[in-house]
């Protein structure tokens, strides 16, 4: 028999940005970055890194802007 779905329901994740109340998401902060980032340097998408669609939006952006500044890089090691 299948597993009953209510039994395996998951929590829900709180976007990272809001919690912590913070208001600008910087490109400079690659510590933070890497959190949104696969193994593979892929961005994460909203199901995974638990982020809002504004933050979701603005990560991007800011993980783009550190690749391209050399902060971070395309592929790994």
């Amino acid at each position: 028999m299948l597993p009953d779905k209510k039994n395996t329901q998951q929590e829900e994740k709180k976007c990272y940005y809001c919690v912590n109340n913070i208001q600008f998401v910087d490109y400079k902060d690659v510590q933070t970055l890497r959190r949104f980032v696969s193994s593979y340097m892929k961005i994460a998408p909203p199901r995974r890194s638990g982020l809002c669609a504004k933050h979701q939006r603005k990560v991007a952006r800011a993980i783009k802007q550190a690749r391209i500044a050399g902060l971070m890089g395309y592929a790994p090691r």
